[in-house]
């Protein structure tokens, strides 16, 4: 649940403000350190989703959006910041498509919300006052 709450606070704020989302990602390429933090914490984030995905609603989901996040940190990873840094810039041209990557984070983190929260079962809903 962590993991979709942020995923949908990074959304709504890349909506609302996608130039702070572009600063707060230029911080993080500043130095190769602060990159492999980050793809670290992708990748960490990704295998938390694969793990727990056999306890949700829709467990292939979660599988796929584990691998597409850790797939996301290597990338970044071994791409390096410089090649990281020519797409951000790109990016910052591009503000629409800015906010397109994070309705697709606001979507995302609610389907993984959603996909993680129990169902009541049958016997629960009608033993309910």
């Amino acid at each position: 649940m962590l993991i979709a709450l942020f995923t949908i606070a990074v959304g709504i704020v890349g909506i609302a403000y996608p130039d702070s989302m572009t600063t707060l990602r230029r911080s993080y390429f500043a130095s190769p350190g602060r990159l492999y933090v980050a793809g670290t914490i992708r990748i960490t984030m990704g295998l938390v989703l694969i793990l727990a995905a056999s306890d949700t609603r829709w467990p292939l989901m979660l599988r796929v959006f584990g691998v597409m996040m850790c797939l996301q940190g290597l990338s970044a990873t071994l791409m390096g910041a410089e090649h990281a840094r020519v797409i951000l810039e790109w990016e910052s041209v591009h503000t629409a498509l800015l906010r397109v990557g994070a309705i697709v984070a606001l979507v995302t983190g609610g389907l993984v919300a959603f996909a993680v929260t129990k169902r009541t079962s049958t016997a629960q809903r009608n033993a309910a006052p």
